[in-house]
């Protein structure tokens, strides 16, 4: 990570060993796609430092300003808001790109009927199964054959339904030949 310093004449050499310390540290959860730049202004009023740092991540600019009388507590200070910044939008980014296994659950509890059974690879092989509840019958109102053929013209390979009739459940399944094959249990 580029450091650009300004508002400061000399840093002392203890001061600026500690500061690179922390935004070495820092760097390491923002850098990933090319070299981050942060940028330290420190202005001085009378007695009080103020310390402004700002590093730019996933577009977005995290600012962090403190003021103390000590110009090494109001850097630290400054640093610690944007560190704080930076972890709370990595863990945003990460919840929204890489969902957690009971988010997984729900949204495929919610897209079942249209959800294709993935092949498992090796990363997946240790992991238990996955169930997916893939007919909610409480929704669903009971059709008759004729309207179960209706909705197998979009293209669907099987249907599984309550029959009015009978109100059993029934699977319609399309053969090769492009007749159907009725499934009843």
């Amino acid at each position: 990570m580029k450091v650009s310093y300004r508002g400061i004449q000399k840093l002392p050499a203890a001061l600026r060993t500690k500061l690179d310390g922390r935004f070495a540290k820092l760097a390491t959860r923002v850098d990933g796609r090319g070299e981050k730049q942060a940028h330290v202004v420190v202005s001085a009023e009378r007695h009080l430092h103020k310390a402004e740092i700002t590093v730019r991540l996933h577009d977005r600019q995290m600012v962090g300003i403190a003021s103390d009388t000590d110009l090494f507590t109001a850097l630290t200070e400054a640093l610690t808001k944007v560190e704080k910044q930076v972890l709370h939008q990595v863990e945003k980014w990460r919840a929204t790109t890489r969902r957690s296994g009971s988010l997984k659950g729900a949204a495929a509890k919610a897209t079942a009927p249209e959800a294709k059974p993935r092949k498992a690879s090796a990363k997946t092989s240790n992991a238990s199964p996955r169930i997916f509840q893939a007919n909610q019958h409480q929704r669903r109102k009971p059709i008759t054959l004729e309207e179960a053929v209706l909705q197998m013209e979009d293209g669907r390979d099987y249907l599984v339904y309550r029959d009015a009739d009978r109100e059993s459940v029934h699977m319609l399944v399309r053969r090769r030949d492009g007749h159907f094959d009725l499934i009843e249990s």
